[in-house]
């Protein structure tokens, strides 16, 4: 029922083609994963990591959901569920204004592709962490966290929706913008790799 294999409806199979053949930037790995199963009657899911230098500084994952008889809560038939985080520098972590920054990031993502997107709600979550005892001799770290979920105009936007959030990724990766949009302010490439 989930597996795009499966066939689906028409807009459905139509995005899930479109989402396959989106190309982000080259510091962007995505790959395919198992959709969730009880969210949608249609669903597709990726993973993606932001990588420089074999280091991962950012990874995230995005869903498309589709119900072909709507759904209320989403003001259509699609609907797009992320989540990105990346490690920051501990004291990007305390910035009053990161939760805002970063939301703005994902709006900016979309609104620079024209993309139409309706009914948009998320989180932004922020962490930190101190060592002690045996640990004691690793560095202060903090992450930063972003849900998010819109409704895209529709299956032919799609493609355009992944690579806005792939920018937002390499965005919270500390990697400047691949256009020549305004300035925009970007977090520092974090520290060192992430610990298992």
């Amino acid at each position: 029922m989930n597996d795009p294999a499966d066939g689906g409806p028409f807009a459905f199979r139509q995005a899930v083609a479109a989402l396959m053949e989106a190309r982000p930037r080259p510091e962007v790995s995505v790959s395919q994963v198992p959709a969730p199963r009880r969210l949608a009657p249609f669903a597709f899911a990726a993973e993606a990591a932001v990588a420089v230098d074999e280091e991962e500084l950012a990874d995230g994952r995005f869903v498309l959901l589709h119900d072909p008889a709507g759904h209320e809560g989403w003001d259509g038939d699609f609907r797009v569920v992320t989540l990105a985080r990346a490690d920051l520098e501990p004291e990007l972590g305390a910035d009053p204004l990161l939760p805002d920054v970063a939301w703005s990031w994902l709006t900016e993502a979309l609104d620079s592709r024209g993309l139409t997107h309706r009914a948009p709600s998320g989180t932004v979550t922020r962490s930190g962490s101190h060592f002690f005892g045996a640990l004691a001799d690793r560095p202060p770290k903090a992450e930063i966290e972003l849900r998010a979920s819109w409704t895209p105009a529709g299956a032919g936007e799609v493609a355009g929706h992944l690579l806005a959030w792939c920018g937002l990724l390499a965005q919270c990766a500390g990697l400047p913008p691949e256009s020549s949009s305004p300035a925009i302010t970007v977090f520092p490439r974090r520290r060192g790799p992430r610990p298992a």
